[in-house]
């Protein structure tokens, strides 16, 4: 596929699960104790107006602290780097960087030039490793000139474009996979599932607050009226039940009683059995020393019988 090319911006960037998993390992090689930023360059293709950000590879990458303009970022690498990843999958290209952010810098612009030497117009993708808030925890930005109005000159600015996480079913899989291996047990299914319900609300209040918020703003005409975003809102309006009926307000809390019975109880017989395990495991665990204290007693009196024995023998 070929590269970033032409005037128009791509107005949606796909980054997959691969790309999240390298940029946190680079982080916690490199700047897990520190509060430098870690550098990395973006492989993939631009699919119409879509960016599929597939691969990544990280980037030696220095700056100084007190002074953003001054930074170091080993293009040699990344020359040695993309000609090594083209003899593998040539149709991953280059497409843009990224860093762990959570903000953008000063420089950013200036490491973006230096990005176009491998594509026209390469995107910036901000993945903070160490997100505090629900959400994706990606934002996406191409570099554009900013006329103004006063006809000074133009200046360079970041145009921040929808981004999402997107992965084929081999990611997917690989990606449950990995959950499950990296899952606490020590963790009751009850404590995971109220974890995981609390973590869904919150989300769920989030959205609910941005949908109330963009309603106020049309409402104040600060912004216009989109029919696409008010069709969708209608959609969801239209899957809530009914809960004015008198049927099935009772019904929907029978059903929630009896799941969440359903789980006290598997989680109260998880805990029964692991006190059972741990019960037998003491007491085989005082019956070993037991022995072991008895075979010592043992050996012990052997020892102080032979020269009696010797002795005797005499």
């Amino acid at each position: 596929m070929p590269g970033l090319e032409g005037t128009a911006n791509p107005t949606k960037v796909v980054v997959h699960p691969l790309v999240l998993l390298s940029v946190v390992d680079h982080y916690n090689r490199v700047a897990t104790s520190s509060k430098k930023r870690v550098v990395g360059v973006l492989l993939g293709q631009v699919e119409g107006n879509s960016v599929n950000v597939a691969n990544s590879f990280a980037v030696p990458f220095e700056e100084d602290e007190k002074n953003p303009s001054v930074w170091f970022l080993d293009h040699n690498y990344v020359d040695t780097m993309r000609d090594m990843f083209k003899k593998v999958n040539a149709k991953e290209k280059i497409v843009g960087w990224y860093h762990n952010g959570p903000k953008l810098r000063s420089s950013d612009l200036q490491i973006s030039e230096l990005f176009k030497r491998y594509t026209a117009n390469p995107v910036l993708v901000v993945i903070d490793v160490q997100p505090k808030e629900i959400g994706i925890p990606t934002n996406a930005y191409f570099a554009v000139e900013d006329i103004h109005d006063d006809g000074t000159a133009a200046t360079k600015t970041f145009e921040h474009v929808p981004s999402e996480i997107g992965a084929e079913e081999a990611e997917e899989i690989g990606v449950e996979h990995l959950l499950r291996d990296i899952k606490d047990n020590s963790v009751g299914t009850l404590a995971t599932r109220v974890t995981h319900q609390l973590t869904s609300l919150r989300g769920l209040a989030e959205r609910l607050t941005e949908i109330r918020t963009y309603l106020q703003h049309v409402l104040e005409d600060k912004l216009p009226v989109n029919s696409e975003i008010i069709q969708n809102l209608q959609d969801i309006f239209n899957l809530l039940p009914n809960l004015a009926i008198p049927d099935d307000a009772p019904a929907f809390t029978v059903q929630t009683n009896d799941e969440y019975a359903l789980i006290y109880v598997s989680a109260m017989a998880r805990t029964i059995i692991a006190l059972h395990d741990l019960i037998n495991n003491k007491i085989e665990n005082r019956q070993a020393e037991l022995d072991a204290d008895a075979k010592e007693t043992e050996s012990k009196a052997n020892v102080e019988l032979k020269p009696l024995g010797a002795v005797e023998t005499k």
